[in-house]
């Protein structure tokens, strides 16, 4: 009986996920249709925040890539499996540069899903993360977004640990990324497939087929990283709005 009661409740969710999907399919012009959930993804930040090598590190999408001429967006379909059936991720990637801006309500419209990219490496990519999310939200309401800090492999971080505060202040969600080492790479995905099926234990059955790693991680140093960051979460938020105006 509880058996059943357990695969009755993955059902249900299974339903509801794939129902919330299908819906809003019409966001994705040109794209193909799968018979499996799916949901519109934007990766939004900085130019050279390293967005696009981010998403091709997922190999399964390199091949099936959409260019929306209207809109300048490359559209990349990722896949993943989970306990509750294979889910697709559409990446919406578009130019990070500030003359594109006109461009950016039309590239959000019905997107359900969000990552913010910065760079730890250049303090100003992560001094523009508020802009990109009051941009996004104009026009997304209650989506569940990501902001991921990327380049961790790099020795030169500007952005230290410690001072990482805007996901605090705007409840989201934030993992330090390094998008040539596939280091935290599932992590972004998981969460937000958590959070669009209502589901905190679905989980990935699979690992994603993934590029190899172009460059190695000192994992010593970035586990320190992490206990900064964890530490930090445990104090009070600062009054200072700019968290970027000190690197130490």
């Amino acid at each position: 009986m509880k058996a059943n009661a357990t695969g009755y409740k993955l059902n249900i969710s299974r339903f509801l996920f794939y129902a919330v999907s299908r819906s809003l399919l019409m966001a994705l012009p040109n794209q193909e249709t799968v018979d499996y959930p799916s949901f519109k993804l934007l990766i939004i930040g900085d130019g050279a925040a390293g967005k696009t090598t981010f998403v091709k590190r997922h190999l399964t999408g390199d091949f099936k890539k959409k260019y929306e001429p209207t809109i300048g967006v490359e559209v990349d379909p990722l896949d993943f499996f989970t306990n509750c059936g294979k889910i697709r991720f559409y990446c919406w990637d578009t130019a990070g540069q500030w003359q594109f801006g006109g461009l950016r309500d039309g590239y959000h419209i019905h997107g359900q899903c969000a990552i913010i990219m910065f760079d730890v490496t250049a303090k100003i990519t992560y001094k523009n993360v508020p802009t990109w999310h009051e941009t996004l939200c104009r026009v997304c309401v209650n989506i569940p977004i990501v902001l991921c800090g990327n380049k961790v492999d790099l020795e030169n971080r500007e952005v230290r640990p410690r001072r990482v505060n805007f996901h605090r202040k705007k409840h989201l969600q934030y993992y330090e990324i390094s998008a040539k080492s596939n280091y935290n790479f599932e992590k972004p995905f998981l969460y937000l497939a958590r959070k669009l099926a209502g589901d905190p234990k679905l989980h990935f059955v699979e690992s994603p087929a993934l590029a190899p790693p172009e460059v190695a991680i000192d994992l010593v140093t970035q586990q320190q990283y992490e206990a900064e960051i964890a530490a930090a979460a445990a104090q009070p938020l600062p009054d200072d709005d700019d968290e970027s105006s000190s690197t130490r």
